[in-house]
């Protein structure tokens, strides 16, 4: 670990154009770009090994419970056949693609003290990103409306839901998702022409760092938001007609049926808290900023 001293004379090696640009490195001595490029998003070092060890912790924490979650799954026999499980899993396979593309990048840079190298693996990152975060929006919308129709319908649940519509369903999701990814992709090279920097400014290369570096594709940035907002917005507006739906019939039911209304309140609980959770990472500006 370097000493604080230490870390000044390597940043004292950077030497930037003017103090209003802090994102253009001249290297003068050993230090590269993405050495320099990395002292500017993480000056202070004493907060390296803090940011190694959250990284660490939500990587493993993630893979932990989601491996817990498929093996309870995978063991129940009540719960394998049912379609909500079938959605679940596919929510957790589309969350273990996001910690495994992302955790050890974020790690790897924080551990070698520089930013990512735009190379194969960035492109990898951006792919499976995107795709993934795309599976997870339409796997929680159809997760809504299987709870709504369970609850609200649940005499032509089995008739409606059947085992072929549920895996016409979950290929679907999948077709959808990657097929955003893979137009991203190609509209990523298209509009402005392509930096020849060999690093980029993040830990990651996460979709908006990739279409900086690539010199913001007027295309791709914006079919990624087009896409990425009529999504998001289906996906509110879903959730908002299913558990609003649910909980009115839950609140209607009549006394004999108090311990199903206190499960569908549960229920309409436990998904508005999923969905919360698949969010977060929008907030970062992954998909629609």
């Amino acid at each position: 670990m370097m000493t604080t001293t230490e870390t000044h004379n390597l940043a004292e090696q950077c030497d930037w154009f003017s103090e209003g640009n802090r994102t253009e490195p001249r290297v003068t001595g050993r230090l590269d770009a993405a050495s320099c490029l990395f002292l500017s998003i993480v000056p202070n070092e004493q907060a390296v090994p803090a940011l190694i060890c959250v990284s660490v912790l939500l990587t493993l924490f993630s893979l932990l419970i989601n491996g817990l979650i498929l093996f309870g799954l995978g063991w129940s026999e009540d719960l394998s056949w049912e379609p909500r499980s079938a959605f679940l899993k596919n929510l957790i396979l589309s969350d273990l693609v996001q910690t495994v593309t992302f955790g050890p990048a974020v790690i790897r840079s924080l551990v070698q003290r520089r930013t990512m190298e735009f190379s194969a693996w960035c492109y990898i990152q951006y792919f499976a990103g995107t795709t993934s975060i795309f599976v997870s929006l339409v796997t929680i919308t159809c997760m809504a409306l299987e709870r709504y129709l369970y609850v609200c319908h649940a005499i032509h649940y089995l008739v409606v839901l059947t085992q072929v519509r549920l895996r016409l369903s979950l290929s679907f999701i999948w077709v959808y998702s990657i097929s955003i990814g893979i137009v991203n992709m190609v509209l990523l090279h298209t509009g402005a022409g392509q930096k020849n920097d060999q690093v980029t400014r993040g830990l990651l290369c996460e979709p908006d760092m990739v279409e900086q570096h690539m010199g913001y594709p007027r295309a791709a940035a914006v079919f990624r938001k087009l896409a990425g907002s009529c999504t998001l917005l289906l996906c509110l507006l879903v959730h908002a007609f299913s558990y609003l739906r649910m909980y009115r019939d839950a609140c209607n039911a009549v006394v004999p049926f108090n311990a199903d209304n206190v499960t569908a309140r549960k229920t309409v609980l436990f998904y508005c808290g999923m969905l919360f959770l698949q969010l977060l990472p929008l907030k970062g500006g992954r998909l629609t900023h």
